[in-house]
């Protein structure tokens, strides 16, 4: 009975002994690191959401990816430019707020331009500012075209009015990597559009329609037209600015989103099947910027509009700010960015990528707080 006890003894003891053992390998100890490793790079994920005023891809564009004012040599004129210098790129929207700032960040690095939009003075306003701080680029660098994007008739004369200008006025090389001048058209930036205000039971069927004809149906038609001829040319970049409200749903605002959201369909549908086209395709999402955007706001009832304006005292990014990060996004050639004021884009990411803690936290919060956080304040009076 001793001589037992004293052999199972013996056989716990090697039992710990090559625990302690297991426990002690390389094995063991390379788990363990990437265990660390996982927990602090969630830690300094989940920091990194309540820093910066982008999503994190975008932010670690900026900082690491290929500058807006990326050098390259012009074979041609043997001047240096950035990784759009020379380009031709078409901003719609361009007579105020994001399409503004956006064409002038462009201009400020050699972009030649399109701008269009339906007030024609104001499109000149906007480019005398591009011609101002747009030392590369000469007065016939930069051309206004006046187009009201819900005038579909009037789409493919106005596409072959750029491609005529620009072929008139330029004559550059071609290289496998980038298009410099003789380039045509480059890059197509879908920015008009309006928002709205109202509750969603109370809109009128026509401003579901009239929305539908603005946000989309003009944008895609016109990208229709570009991806035609980008597909012919070998390479080609459509973008359009759509919104948060495309990633998420939001309060009061129930046609808008909708309309965000097909274009969200609308173009990652013809990303996918393009792949290996070198056709590049990116989505544009800011939250609130300081523009005329809540003035110019459908409501519920058709051919009305909002008409409140936005207070210096509202949390709002800086249009200058969202023009930047368009552009970043722009010269990198991004699939989808996010732009906004904390603390939209750390709720962006649990209601896209955790549901079922969105649904607590608007649960918890509540529609009034969505409101207060785009408008600064309740611009709808809620049922």
């Amino acid at each position: 009975m001793g001589r037992s006890r004293v052999i199972i003894c013996q056989l716990l003891s090697s039992c710990t002994s090559a625990r302690h053992e297991a426990h002690n390998t390389p094995f063991m100890d390379l788990l363990a690191l990437i265990g660390f490793i996982v927990v602090v790079y969630w830690l300094v994920y989940i920091v990194s959401l309540f820093w910066f005023d982008c999503d994190l891809g975008l932010a670690w564009t900026e900082k690491f990816g290929k500058p807006i004012s990326e050098k390259y040599y012009f074979i041609d004129s043997g001047n240096t430019g950035c990784a759009l210098a020379g380009k031709v790129v078409w901003v719609t929207g361009a007579s105020s707020g994001i399409g503004e700032h956006l064409a002038i960040e462009l201009a400020r690095h050699g972009v030649k331009l399109v701008l269009s939009a339906r007030r024609e003075e104001e499109l000149d306003r906007v480019r005398n500012k591009c011609l101002e701080v747009g030392k590369l680029l000469e007065p016939a660098d930069v051309l206004t075209l006046p187009l009201d994007v819900t005038s579909y008739n009037d789409h493919q004369a106005a596409f072959d009015t750029v491609i005529q200008y620009f072929g008139k006025v330029s004559s550059g090389v071609h290289s496998a990597d980038y298009w410099y001048e003789g380039a045509l058209l480059d890059v197509l930036v879908n920015n008009a559009g309006r928002s709205q205000r109202c509750v969603w039971e109370e809109v009128e069927l026509e401003v579901d329609r009239q929305m539908f004809e603005l946000n989309v149906f003009g944008v895609i038609n016109l990208t229709r037209i570009a991806v035609r001829y980008f597909l012919e040319k070998g390479a080609g970049h459509v973008a359009a600015t759509s919104s948060i409200a495309g990633v998420q749903g939001v309060p009061f605002s129930g046609t808008y989103t909708a309309t965000k959201h097909a274009l969200h369909g609308y173009l990652n549908s013809l990303r996918n099947e393009k792949y290996g086209r070198n056709l590049d395709v990116t989505l544009l999402c800011p939250g609130p910027v300081f523009t005329n955007f809540l003035a110019e706001s459908f409501t519920g009832k058709a051919n009305e509009k909002f008409g409140k304006s936005v207070s210096p005292d509202d949390r709002r990014m800086t249009a200058e700010r969202c023009g930047h990060l368009c552009a970043v996004a722009l010269a990198n050639k991004s699939f989808e960015v996010w732009m906004a004021p904390l603390p939209i884009i750390p709720l962006a990411y649990i209601f896209v990528y955790f549901p079922n803690v969105g649904k607590v936290v608007g649960h918890f919060l509540g529609a009034k707080y969505f409101l207060k956080l785009r408008d600064s304040r309740e611009s709808v009076q809620a049922n």
